[in-house]
């Protein structure tokens, strides 16, 4: 009995051994991605080698932690799907002995408690560890406060002096012709980057991708559609309490790996369709990271963004049907999850809401896009009657017919 006591522990410790080697490895993936993709957005002129490049190290560090959560966030339900169509289908192979319950139900957990430590300890601490200037901030406080009055005084009468030099109309010219200039210089880009564009590309690639946007973005208000029925009619819809049959022990999709791989493209869908409409919102237009050239309080503000994102896509995938995979840790806890009105409406919000925009937006965007790839938008084809009463003259003049 002693022995099979102490095989029993070995096993237990070898495990957990293993699983948090294997946690390790993947985070330190995630981290050394997350590096890259922030290193390139961010603004190479503040890489200075004085007392204040630590500062900017630590809040990179800690942006860059928060970023690499982020993404295991988002890989936290595809991992899990795919893991559970691996052990139901390979339920007795040696070489995936570690994908086991234990190790997706860690994970899970790990997700969580980093979700929470990065959005409400680490990323306010970068943030104003980062505005206070950090040590050196403490060194300033200490500092003669009669030196710095001085300071501020010469500085304030140079500016003061620089605009009496200048007229108030002269200046705000200027402001207004660089704001033009960088609007100018904007469209610009974007019109050469689409003349670069082959002909190829133009006529089969961008309709192709349009297209495939439409299905995907049908096919998800098709699921919610199926969902919401789900709800009225069995109790096991709702994201909380539904117990499922576990992991490894039943496949959660009628189609097996053809369904689990559309819903992971899905759940990835529903991730940059949430950033694309996050970014797209006018409040957000200038909080837009750019290559070399993003500050670290940017980042810092970006990373929170994601992070609060990513961290909502598991409980958005289940409450919508996308997936029927069973919520773990933290995930599944939420009180709102099991009720009933609150899951119902929510479903009924973005069904509606998707479709109109399909409706009012997308469909006539991929129109649009097929016309020009057929070669019918020479034909002016129009629903609205006044465009067919206007034609432009020779000498770029309207006349009415």
């Amino acid at each position: 009995m002693e022995a099979d006591e102490v095989t029993i522990r070995e096993q237990n410790f070898h495990s957990q051994v293993r699983e948090y080697t294997i946690c390790f490895l993947l985070f330190a993936v995630l981290y050394i991605v997350s590096y890259f993709i922030i290193t390139r957005y961010k603004r190479k002129a503040d890489e200075q080698e004085d007392e204040d490049a630590i500062v900017n190290r630590i809040s990179l560090f800690l942006s860059t932690f928060t970023l690499a959560v982020s993404a295991g966030a988002v890989l936290l339900l595809p991992f899990s799907i795919i893991s559970n169509e691996i052990l139901l289908s390979f339920p007795q192979n040696y070489y995936i002995q570690w994908l086991n319950g234990s190790l997706i139900h860690g994970l899970w957990n790990l997700a969580s408690l980093f979700s929470n430590l990065c959005l409400f300890v680490l990323m306010p601490f970068a943030f104003f560890f980062l505005e206070s200037e950090g040590f050196a901030g403490l060194k300033k406080i200490l500092e003669d406060l009669d030196e710095q009055m001085y300071i501020i005084t010469l500085e304030e009468e140079a500016i003061q002096r620089k605009l009496n030099g200048v007229s108030s109309t002269v200046e705000y010219q200027t402001v207004e012709l660089e704001r033009e200039l960088e609007k100018v210089k904007s469209k610009k880009t974007n019109l050469e980057r689409r003349k670069k564009a082959s002909a190829w590309e133009r006529n089969l690639v961008y309709p192709a991708v349009m297209i495939l946007l439409l299905i995907w973005t049908s096919f998800s208000v098709l699921l919610v559609a199926l969902n919401i029925l789900y709800l009225l009619v069995d109790e096991t819809a709702m994201p909380k309490g539904s117990g499922g049959p576990g992991i490894g022990n039943a496949s959660l999709s009628t189609f097996g790996f053809v369904g689990a791989a559309l819903e992971i493209i899905l759940i990835f869908y529903l991730m940059v369709s949430s950033v694309v409409g996050f970014y797209s919102l006018r409040f957000f237009e200038n909080f837009t990271p750019r290559k070399d050239d993003t500050t670290m309080t940017k980042i810092i503000g970006n990373c929170v963004s994601i992070l609060v994102l990513s961290s909502a896509l598991p409980v958005m995938s289940r409450t919508l049907g996308i997936t029927r995979f069973d919520l773990l840790g933290d995930f599944g806890r939420f009180n709102w999850l099991g009720n009933f009105y609150i899951v119902l409406s929510y479903n009924l919000l973005f069904a509606i809401m998707t479709t109109l925009c399909l409706v009012r937006k997308f469909t006539s965007a991929v129109r649009e896009e097929l016309l020009k790839a057929l070669g019918l938008d020479k034909l002016h084809l129009s629903n609205n009657p006044r465009d067919s009463e206007t034609k432009p003259s020779a000498n770029g003049h309207q006349k009415t017919l």
